[in-house]
């Protein structure tokens, strides 16, 4: 009866990121020992002070509908966090909290955006954005980095391609999925070019602020000729370790973020009550609280790097952010190995998969077709098990 299903769903791609992780978790069930590196979630456990200011909001019977665009307390304190860390002013009518920053990411595409409207998208790019941008039946198109680039595009690549019908670009920084992040300089030059163009709106999506390693993130919306277009999206997922409690937010101009709540109440109403109390002492507590997640991050990465590095045909770059290291494979495309012939970034995935039964995406999925992500949220002894596994399939 697929048949039956509306053209919206028929043309919405399924997510590479969660396809591969179910095709981990079958191969798992059927006894292999597989390491899984594809998806984008911290391996802690929500630090215990933000677990116990949930208990106690269970405790304290926060149990009925919350407002749809989030507690009045939670808002004060989103406020309060951008001032503290991005230097942006909102107040409470610019503030939306939704199920998690994906539900904040499509409220505002659709929202803003109307059939045929064109959507920028500089790659590599996190894979939801191009679904979110099909699902509010817009066009899109990626605009190519490479890795001499550290996967950064420049002015030139924004001005040649912008058209009459762009309406609206991500940017996300530190990035999903190569860990880049634009400094200010780079951002004020992008902007620069935006400023020839004032029905373009910039979705900034920051939800790896704080895993960084010492190249602090820039908010776009901290460009002053850009705050009234900016749509600053974040939440707690990563740097909190907090990936299911289903927590995002925004910061908008009022008219953006009355109609993001109007969309919202029209879906899921307000977000969970017990996660908003949580995330109420999550963003008031100092960013030191969660530094050792960062260090410990920081210290993987420079192991994965090291190992990977040995082995020939993975081109890498050092990420400033995120967990992930995003190699160029392109020097293993066209080759056979093993009997498996790899033509693509999605093929040498599989034959990690199958070979070395390490899990991880390919890099298609992310507007990268020469790149595979690996996620090193992982424990260091999985870690330099896979990269071993690894080595030993491609030799």
């Amino acid at each position: 009866m697929s048949n039956q299903l509306s053209n919206r769903i028929n043309s919405l791609p399924i997510s590479e990121t969660l396809a591969m992780a179910a095709k981990a978790r079958e191969l798992k069930a059927e006894g292999k020992d597989i390491i899984s590196l594809s998806l984008g979630e911290p391996d802690f456990n929500t630090p215990d002070f933000i677990k116990e200011a949930a208990v106690q909001a269970i405790h304290e019977n926060y149990s009925s509908y919350s407002p749809v665009d989030g507690y009045l307390d939670l808002k004060k304190a989103i406020c309060k966090k951008f001032k503290r860390d991005n230097n942006l002013e909102y107040n409470l009518n610019q503030i939306v909290v939704s199920t998690g920053a994906k539900q904040s990411l499509a409220n505002v595409a659709m929202v803003l955006l109307n059939p045929g409207d064109e959507v920028l998208l500089p790659a590599p790019y996190w894979v939801s954005y191009s679904a979110i941008s099909i699902l509010a039946e817009a066009t899109y198109k990626e605009i190519p980095s490479t890795i001499e680039t550290n996967f950064k595009i420049t002015p030139q690549q924004l001005e040649d391609a912008i058209t009459p019908k762009t309406k609206l670009i991500f940017f996300n920084s530190p990035n999903n999925p190569s860990g880049s992040i634009y400094s200010e300089n780079e951002y004020r030059a992008l902007a620069k070019v935006l400023e020839k163009y004032p029905n373009i709106y910039i979705i900034s999506d920051e939800i790896y602020e704080h895993i960084n390693y010492g190249e602090s993130s820039f908010s776009f919306a901290a460009i002053e000729s850009m705050y009234n277009r900016t749509i600053t999206v974040n939440g707690v997922a990563k740097a909190f370790a907090m990936t299911g409690w289903r927590i995002g937010y925004i910061g908008a101009p009022e008219w953006i973020a009355k109609a993001c709540t109007k969309m919202q109440g029209q879906i899921t109403s307000g977000a969970n009550s017990i996660a908003q109390r949580a995330t109420i002492t999550a963003l008031e507590a100092p960013v030191s609280k969660i530094q050792y997640m960062v260090d410990e991050f920081q210290n993987r990465r420079d192991m994965v790097l090291n190992l990977l590095g040995k082995i020939e045909g993975f081109k890498l770059n050092v990420p400033s952010g995120a967990f992930y290291v995003f190699p160029n494979i392109s020097a293993f495309l066209g080759k056979e190995i093993q009997g498996y012939k790899i033509n693509t970034a999605a093929d040498f995935s599989m034959f990690l998969l199958e070979k070395a039964n390490v899990a991880t995406v390919t890099g298609d999925a992310f507007g990268a077709p020469n790149c595979i992500r690996i996620s090193y949220a992982a424990s260091e002894s999985q870690l330099r098990e896979a990269v071993k596994r690894i080595e030993e399939a491609l030799s």
